[in-house]
């Protein structure tokens, strides 16, 4: 009976933890004199990722992400890492962990082959060519030039070397995903959330850290699997998201179902929109030329 009031107590007392950020029943921590020993003290205060801030933000957002979104929203900004630092520096250190778990790349096989029989081909080259091959073909060219550090066997010229070395700095600090990733998300909440008045900056810094939120899972799957695997599940993700929102946003557990739902339809559409605008350019572009 006592341990369960105990464990009663603790519970309470993480709700109202979760709620606040801290415990109004504590004093706060008075200045300690520093001692002749203590020369190491703040050595790491300048380095993002190693300061208090940065344990704060960690643990904030993994134990009360959406009240921590909502602090930062409302102006207590002292206490935490800046929303595109944190996704900068947990995405980069994401990216570093990933490298070293996976320092031998299996060989990937190239997309958008074409398969097509020699039959077919003499038949109807011209349609073949038009509708078929030629598509394909730049598809293909189009993603192997945005992904040669992946394939180093299709790199034939010095500037694609440069290139590739790019590309693989570049994925190296998690940039495509933080770019990509991040825009998307912004502008999928900034559409769910219009009807209630969320501004555009409000949803940047909620959609940075809701991604560093994910980053500390995705990482766990790495270190879990030992670099085998490297995302999370949709689910978990869509689980995530309605405790964001029903923390940040304080709406019961179906509002912010359906909000969370609003917004990965809205993430699909915008990314599915990109593909087909960035596909029709390079088609446009191949056809004109032709």
């Amino acid at each position: 009976m006592k341990n369960r009031h105990s464990f009663q107590v603790r519970r309470r007392a993480l709700v109202i933890w979760q709620k606040l950020g801290y415990f109004p029943w504590r004093k706060p921590k008075e200045a300690r004199q520093k001692k002749s020993g203590d020369f190491y003290k703040g050595a790491f205060d300048s380095i993002p990722f190693l300061n208090e801030d940065a344990k704060r933000t960690f643990l904030h957002l993994l134990l009360r992400p959406g009240y921590m979104i909502r602090d930062y929203i409302k102006g207590d900004h002292e206490k935490y890492l800046a929303p595109l630092t944190s996704l900068i520096i947990f995405y980069a250190f994401f990216a570093l962990v990933s490298a070293v778990l996976q320092p031998v790349q299996q060989k990937k096989a190239v997309p958008f082959q074409v398969n097509v029989s020699d039959e077919y081909v003499e038949e109807n080259q011209e349609i073949a060519y038009r509708l078929l091959i030629k598509p394909l073909t730049v598809a293909r060219k189009g993603y192997i030039l945005l992904h040669l550090d992946q394939f180093p066997d299709e790199v034939d010229s010095q500037h694609e070397s440069s290139l590739a070395a790019l590309e693989a700095t570049l994925r190296s600090q998690g940039i495509p995903l933080f770019l990509g990733q991040f825009l998307l998300l912004w502008l999928s909440m900034g559409i769910a959330l219009r009807k209630r008045r969320i501004g555009m900056s409000a949803c940047a810094a909620a959609s940075a850290y809701v991604l560093c939120q994910f980053s500390f899972f995705m990482l766990f799957a790495v270190l879990s699997t030992l670099g085998k695997n490297t995302s999370i599940s949709v689910g978990l993700m869509f689980l995530l998201l309605v405790l964001d929102y029903h923390e940040w946003l304080g709406t019961d557990l179906k509002g912010s179902a359906k909000l969370a739902l609003s917004t990965g339809v809205l993430y699909g559409l915008l990314l599915a929109a990109a593909y087909l605008l960035v596909s029709g350019i390079v088609l446009l572009l191949a056809f004109g030329r032709g």
